[in-house]
């Protein structure tokens, strides 16, 4: 079911609710795509009521009025709303890449509303280890036939300097390297979320200003939330050694890591990310 909220400065929200069961709000990443990327999580939504959210800018949300308010707490905050709109005292909140560190962020701004924390491909920050982990997952790349064209898009992405349309083709182009092995289900993914618009000036405000400064590794500890933290052991993106950072940083938490599965869990590893989480998420 689509559905939609008003914010409290007036911008539309919009968020689809699929499965039965506890709910479990769902944030994508990016920052800059929509929940159109999440598919269908894996099949968790036989266990769960998933909400899946389109942040602002993205899908059906729309753009705040401020181009630079695609700051963490800008997104905290439009999670909060939904937590309100939806009736919910506490919420259980699965964040994948970009929007798992937007749940770790919830967490810590909100830990009595946070019921668990499902940290999908997320990170505490980006040091040297956590870079040069990037690197050699790029390099590994280097002789795959798709490789030029995808380091031609990763590097445009990166620039911060891609209108919207070009951002598309860059996420197509460089899409094969977010996956452990590009094979037929991964070219199956990648043409059901083609026609994705990405958010230019989410992006743009991630590359120059959140990716250089992002680092919560001081707040990590004061999350109460149960919480999860799983990868695939061939993320470029957000790998293992990110998880490890993040998941020795939160008390308590659970690390799982899937084996043979890049940085799109639910597709490449989908019964073993369907499995960990909904055991994670019923037994907390």
């Amino acid at each position: 079911m689509n559905a939609t909220l008003t914010t409290s400065d007036g911008r539309k929200l919009a968020y689809r609710t699929v499965g039965a069961g506890p709910v479990l709000v769902c944030h994508p990443g990016g920052p800059g795509l929509s929940a159109s990327y999440l598919t269908d999580l894996g099949g968790i939504g036989e266990s769960f009521t998933l909400v899946l959210l389109d942040p602002r800018g993205t899908g059906g949300s729309d753009s705040p009025a401020d181009p630079g308010a695609y700051r963490f707490d800008d997104y905290v905050g439009d999670i909060e709303e939904l937590r309100e709109h939806l009736g919910l005292e506490q919420i259980s909140l699965l964040g994948f890449s970009h929007g798992a560190m937007v749940a770790l962020s919830y967490g810590i701004a909100h830990p009595d509303r946070a019921t668990c924390l499902v940290v999908a491909g997320g990170a505490a920050r980006f040091g040297e280890e956590q870079t040069a982990e990037q690197e050699r997952g790029i390099a590994r790349c280097e002789a795959e036939p798709w490789f030029p064209k995808a380091k031609m898009a990763l590097d445009l992405e990166a620039s911060g300097e891609a209108e919207p349309e070009e951002l598309r083709q860059a996420m197509a182009d460089m899409l094969p390297l977010y996956f452990h092995r590009y094979d037929e289900r991964a070219r199956r993914y990648a043409a059901a979320v083609e026609d994705d618009l990405p958010n230019a000036d989410a992006m743009r405000s991630w590359e120059t200003d959140g990716f250089p400064t992002f680092d919560v590794r001081a707040q990590l500890p004061s999350i109460t939330a149960p919480t999860l933290v799983i990868t695939g052991d061939d993320d470029f993106v957000t790998g293992p050694a990110c998880a490890r950072e993040v998941a020795a940083l939160v008390p308590g938490s659970e690390l799982v890591i899937l084996p043979e599965c890049g940085h799109m869990l639910w597709v490449e590893q989908g019964d073993a990310f369907a499995e960990a989480v909904t055991r994670f998420l019923l037994g907390s």
